[in-house]
Order: C-alpha cells, then sequence, then structure tokens
C-alpha cells in the first residue's frame, strides 16, 4: 500500500512480465490490456456474452487514447462467427446503454468508412466501479490486519 494515499501500489505490467507469462510468440503478435472490473462486473453492468466479446474486439483495436478504434462490422462478425447485422444491433443497443458512442465517418457522395468507436463512456462507466472495489479490497485488507494483530491472551 502506498503510504500516502492509503491506497494498494498499481502493478503495471511491463512486456517483460507479459512475455514471461505468455511466451515470445504470443506477446509479438500483439496483447491488449484489459480493465479486470469490466470482467468481474460485467453482469451488474448488463453487458451479456456477446456484448463482452465486441467490446474486447474493439478495445483490440484502441491502442492511444485519443485514435478510437474503427473495425469494420464485418471484420468483427467474421472474428466472432455471427452475422454484420448481429453486430450492428448489438452495437446500437450497447450505444444506447452509455456503454459507448459512435462516431459515424462520411466520404464524398454519400459514402461511408467505417464507424469510429468512442470507449471513453465505457471507462466513465467503470470507474464507480473500481473504486467500489478498491473500498472493499482495502476493508478486506483492514479486516485481515486487525485479525491478525489481535491477540487475546488465554489464562493458564
Amino acid at each position: 500500500m502506498s503510504e500516502a494515499s492509503n491506497t494498494p501500489a498499481v502493478v503495471v505490467p511491463t512486456k517483460r512480465s507479459i512475455e514471461a507469462k505468455w511466451g515470445a510468440p504470443i506477446t509479438k503478435a500483439g496483447w491488449t490490456g484489459i480493465p479486470n472490473i469490466l470482467i468481474r462486473r460485467q453482469r451488474t453492468l448488463g453487458i451479456d456474452a456477446l456484448d463482452l466479446n465486441i467490446l474486447l474486439h474493439l478495445l483490440s483495436y484502441w491502442w492511444e487514447d485519443e485514435n478510437h478504434p474503427h473495425p469494420s462490422k464485418e471484420t468483427l462478425a467474421q472474428a466472432m462467427a455471427v452475422s454484420a447485422s448481429t453486430i450492428q444491433r448489438r452495437i446500437r443497443a450497447m450505444e444506447a446503454g452509455g456503454l459507448l458512442r459512435r462516431i459515424e465517418r462520411r466520404r464524398e457522395k454519400d459514402r461511408s468508412e467505417t464507424n469510429l468507436y468512442d470507449l471513453t463512456l465505457l471507462r466513465d462507466l467503470l470507474e464507480p466501479h473500481a473504486v467500489q472495489e478498491l473500498e472493499e479490497r482495502n476493508a478486506g485488507h483492514e479486516r485481515r490486519r486487525k485479525r491478525m494483530t489481535s491477540v487475546t491472551k488465554v489464562e493458564p
């Protein structure tokens, strides 16, 4: 724990630690940082398995904060063995639920490019869950610390 903030120190995985865990070929093929809170609070957030899969795919294309991912619906559909219309319908529902925001891109003559997907809404939605998770974790650590340090004298 950090003494200044009384919160657990954050361990950021390095390329080296990820490679030790998964091996060089897998790591070199690419990896994505996924917040555990997204997985652990999936049910609470109302995210079903297909929606989570779509979000994981979108996250795998989100390399930098300011550059929104923009895979095509067809690319996502092929990766998950579902139809592009299923992807479109589910993304529309996730947008209505406040998990993401679609940004349409138009070219000249009313032609479309792939949508951009703003996932900062998801980040904002996850933050209070993460804060709650940290509070619960800290309370558990404190209870264990008190249990371990409180010794009762036993009379002979």
